[in-house]
């Protein structure tokens, strides 16, 4: 996801690594809660905020404008300044942030699924103005992403193991969804060169 910043060196792409790599720390993170619980609002945290900064950047994307540039940048400090705050207050004090853990993960994962929805219609839209045989996997991935986050809404409301493992199952897909997009777009660059 770092391709398209890279190649072009437009700040409005640089949510994208942002926002993939945000959620990359959330898994490390997740696999550290197996040992250490009170990780667990990092995770929550981390993960929102990852869906939070990759919306943004497709909200950003379509607009070339100066002045677009310099809201997307403020707006982008901003999500690092709260992510940083709201990970400080989490260090000190998770339970100030709010009542309990498991309604905290409900909100988030709504908050999520918002982000989610927002980023589908994009890429869709995106896609039909330009369709493209590579651009239509993007949908998909994000869609079981978004799966993933509903199933685990369940699965907070009524310890379904069913629902916990088919989020799991459709994070993986989702996540090998954009491995190959990201694979095939490195492999045909370099087939090109």
């Amino acid at each position: 996801m770092a391709k398209p910043y890279r190649l072009t060196g437009e700040n409005s792409f640089l949510g994208l690594p942002l926002g993939f790599g945000i959620m990359g720390i959330s898994h490390v993170i997740a696999t550290a809660v197996a040992f250490f619980n009170d990780m667990a609002w990092f995770m929550l945290l981390f993960r929102t905020f990852s869906f939070a900064f990759i919306a943004t950047t497709y909200f950003f994307s379509t607009k070339s404008l100066k002045k677009t540039q310099y809201l997307l940048n403020i707006t982008l400090s901003a999500l690092i300044v709260v992510l940083i705050t709201l990970s400080l207050i989490a260090f000190v004090a998770p339970q100030s942030i709010w009542e309990s853990y498991s309604i905290a993960q409900v909100y988030c994962r709504i908050f999520i699924g918002i982000f989610l929805f927002y980023i589908i219609v994009f890429t869709i839209n995106s896609h039909v103005k330009r369709p493209d045989p590579a651009t239509l996997w993007i949908p998909f991935g994000f869609i079981f992403l978004a799966i993933s986050q509903y199933s685990l809404i369940f699965w907070y409301i009524d310890n379904s193991s069913a629902a916990l493992w088919g989020a799991i199952a459709f994070r993986l897909v989702g996540l090998i969804v954009f491995l190959i997009i990201s694979y095939r777009t490195f492999y045909s660059s370099k087939e090109a060169e």
